[in-house]
Parts: structure tokens; sequence; C-alpha cells
């Protein structure tokens, strides 16, 4: 399986919602690590590394996000797999 990094910036209705929590618990229960966090102007970043089928279906994810969210879009960069991280985290 290939593992690999993706880059998101989250759009729309994404802060004071729960994005980053729940984002925290999808990419925890697919085995993922990276981080996410909450941007200045309203959007929510989210650095994600893992096996690209899980790592996908967690982009999939946010492109819907939490019941209270609307996401308006989602800006993705792919890059190579590092292995940076042991877990996935919320950081500020």
């Amino acid at each position: 399986m290939n593992n690999i990094r993706t880059h998101l910036i989250i759009e729309g209705r994404v802060q004071g919602v729960w994005f980053r929590e729940s984002t925290r618990r999808e990419a925890v229960s697919l085995k993922l690590t990276g981080w996410v966090r909450n941007r200045p102007g309203g959007t929510v970043e989210a650095l994600i590394e893992g096996p690209e089928d899980a790592v996908n279906r967690l982009v999939s994810w946010c492109r819907k996000g939490p019941p209270a969210a609307r996401v308006a879009g989602i800006r993705k960069e792919q890059d190579t797999w590092q292995g940076e991280f042991d877990s996935f985290d919320i950081v500020i």
C-alpha cells in the first residue's frame, strides 16, 4: 500500500462547528497521522499522512465535515509521504 501526504485548506463555515475535533476523530479511526488547525480568515488546514486509500477517505469526509459545517471548497495538494508524525492532533 502506498503511503501519501496530503495538505488541505477547507473553506466555508468550518470554524466553531467542531470541525477540527471531528476531523481528528475520523483520522484516528482511519489510523492516519498529521494535524488539523484553524487558520486566520475562517479556514481549516490539515496535513495528513498514511495509506492512500485511508487518506482519500478522510479527504472525502472533509468535503462534508460534521453536521453543523458548510464546506464551500477544498484546496488539496498531494506530496511524498515523510513519516513525520506519530499521531493525529489538533494544533494551534
